[in-house]
C-alpha cells in the first residue's frame, strides 16, 4: 500500500508547469492522477476544461451529520527557473537536512495532498 509520502513523490514528479514554458501534457496528467485519487477514495470526481483542466470531486463523509467541507488546492507549478540555480532536479523529490525539496513540494501539491488521503 502506498503511503502519503509515495503519493506525494509521485505527485511531485509529474512536471505540470502551467506558466513560463508550460507542459500541457503533464498538466493533464497531473488532472488525471488527483482525479484518480479521488476516484480511489471512494469519490466522484472529473476534469473539466482543456489545456489546463480543473478537477471537480466530492467526497461523502462517513457520518450523515458530518459538516461539508470545501477544499480548493492546484496541481500545477510555477515554472523552475535557471536550471543550474537548483541544487537537484526540481522534478525528483530530494530529502535534505530534513526537508523534501521539489518544485511544488510546498506550493501546493505537498499542501493539498493529505486532504485526498
Amino acid at each position: 500500500m502506498a503511503t502519503l509520502l509515495d503519493d506525494l513523490n509521485e505527485l511531485l514528479r509529474i512536471p505540470s508547469v502551467s506558466a513560463g514554458r508550460p507542459n500541457l501534457e503533464a498538466i493533464q496528467q497531473a488532472a488525471e492522477w488527483v482525479r484518480d485519487r479521488v476516484l480511489r477514495a471512494g469519490g466522484e470526481a472529473e476534469l473539466h476544461g482543456d489545456e489546463n483542466p480543473i478537477v471537480v470531486g466530492e467526497l461523502k463523509a462517513n457520518r450523515p451529520d458530518a459538516p461539508d467541507v470545501i477544499v480548493y488546492g492546484h496541481y500545477d507549478v510555477q515554472d523552475i527557473g535557471p536550471e543550474q540555480e537548483w541544487l537537484s532536479d526540481p522534478f525528483e523529490p530530494t530529502v535534505r537536512d530534513g526537508r523534501l525539496y521539489a518544485r511544488g513540494a510546498s506550493d501546493d501539491k505537498g499542501n493539498f495532498l493529505p486532504v485526498l488521503h
